[in-house]
């Protein structure tokens, strides 16, 4: 059986999450997601969504088998016990392939780095435009609300 092992922040579900899973699930015939934890996520804004509820809805969507929890202090533990065959990138994310395959050799284990280059562009296929529509749509219903008070 090939394992794949994708990882992001997962914050609020959108299409390019979709696609980037479906793209990984492809690639193997398990695939395993490790959801990032709050305190791991340095790149960007801390996510909006707590991250057990991050994982429960990741493990929901169709193409997942499991989703796990990152490690706390070390984001190589969960890849060493899950021992994948395929590690997939999305087209995003910040991690160098390179550096990422002699890292994993580093520590024994010989799996393929693949990044997902398949994009969806759509208006709000980014947890960030999401919460600037949802934060804008809000400024405009307070002011509303304003201009109705006497």
């Amino acid at each position: 059986m090939k394992r794949v092992v994708a990882t992001g922040t997962f914050d609020i579900i959108h299409p390019g999450h979709i696609t980037f899973l479906e793209e990984a699930k492809k690639l193997g015939d398990e695939l395993i997601v490790i959801v990032a934890r709050e305190k791991n996520v340095k790149h960007k804004p801390k996510p909006v969504i707590p991250e057990e509820q991050r994982r429960k809805v990741v493990e929901a969507l169709k193409p997942v088998d499991k989703a796990i929890l990152g490690d706390r202090d070390d984001i190589f533990k969960p890849i060493m016990e899950l021992k994948p065959d395929v590690i997939v990138l999305g087209y995003d994310q910040h991690f160098n392939e390179s550096w990422l395959e002699n890292e994993l050799m580093k520590r024994g284990l010989n799996c393929r780095v693949v990044r997902i280059e398949k994009r969806v562009e759509c208006e709000l296929c980014s947890s960030a435009k999401i919460i600037e529509r949802i934060l804008g749509l809000k400024l405009q219903q307070e002011q509303q609300e304003q201009k109705q008070q006497p």
